[in-house]
């Protein structure tokens, strides 16, 4: 598929849940936050069922969000059912890594291919802090698992303020380099305001080179993180919605005032 700057879009992200066992102070509010009724989220099924038109209409990688898409029950089942899909050439998957112990190998042995694991401080106050409450052990126990699992390359994904020359940034640096993991540097993003840049080590909020669509775990499709446009599945159906996503895909992010990160998986 290609979108009319002649961008060719090829990868779909699934947020699966909104839920999360962590609070990340650039992800979650402090006040009390919405949630989509357990109803409206989207089913296996409808997941494994949209993936499969996605990918007859050109899509080649496919990675599970959240919030934290751990927190959603049996997750290896979903896995299993989008790795079966014919075309899906890269299955992935983002996660705070805080359950990766219980569950990285049956992710690995109903399919998934690799991980990003968001670890935004190698200091346990500071990762305390940023998380509201979490524990750096089981972050880092994650990632140990998901090494000892065979879910290569790890890469882990640290938010920043301003660069990765931040203290915190530093320390998530070094820890990379003595285990041969990869660190991505995102700088703290705000949807209201259009505040993006593009990722230091990756392609994200590159829009000359953006390739991707994002589903939440309600059922909307989303062209553009930084945008209110949104194309609902269900009502449309699938390859209605995906053509709809694809045509109506912007040049450029702008700001987007419906939907906040915990729901979409950033």
């Amino acid at each position: 598929m290609f979108d009319r700057f002649d961008r060719r879009i090829d990868y779909l992200r699934v947020s699966v849940t909104d839920r999360c066992n962590l609070r990340c102070s650039y992800c979650t509010p402090e006040r009390p936050v919405r949630r989509i009724a357990p109803e409206s989220v989207l089913s296996f099924e409808e997941i494994a069922g949209f993936t499969a038109c996605a990918a007859a209409m050109g899509i080649r990688k496919v990675r599970l969000t959240g919030g934290e898409p751990l927190m959603r029950r049996d997750l290896p089942v979903l896995v299993g059912m989008l790795a079966a899909v014919e075309g899906v050439a890269d299955l992935s998957m983002t996660t705070n890594g805080v359950l990766l112990p219980r569950f990285a190998a049956a992710l690995r042995a109903a399919g998934l291919r690799r991980v990003n694991v968001s670890l935004d401080s190698v200091d346990p106050a500071a990762y305390g802090e940023k998380t509201r409450g979490g524990d750096l052990r089981d972050a880092l126990a994650g990632i140990e698992a998901a090494r000892a699992a065979g879910l290569a390359p790890v890469k882990v994904n640290c938010v920043v303020k301003e660069s990765p020359d931040e203290a915190d940034a530093r320390g998530v640096q070094r820890y990379c380099d003595e285990r041969g993991l990869t660190a991505r540097f995102i700088r703290e993003m705000d949807m209201k305001s259009g505040r993006f840049a593009v990722v230091s080590g990756g392609s994200g909020g590159d829009c000359s080179r953006c390739n991707r669509l994002r589903l939440t775990s309600g059922g909307l499709l989303k062209p553009c993180l930084f945008s209110d446009l949104a194309f609902d599945i269900r009502a449309m159906g699938y390859r209605e919605a995906l053509a709809a996503a694809v045509g109506g895909k912007p040049e450029h992010g702008a700001r987007s005032t419906t939907h906040q990160f915990y729901e979409i998986g950033g």
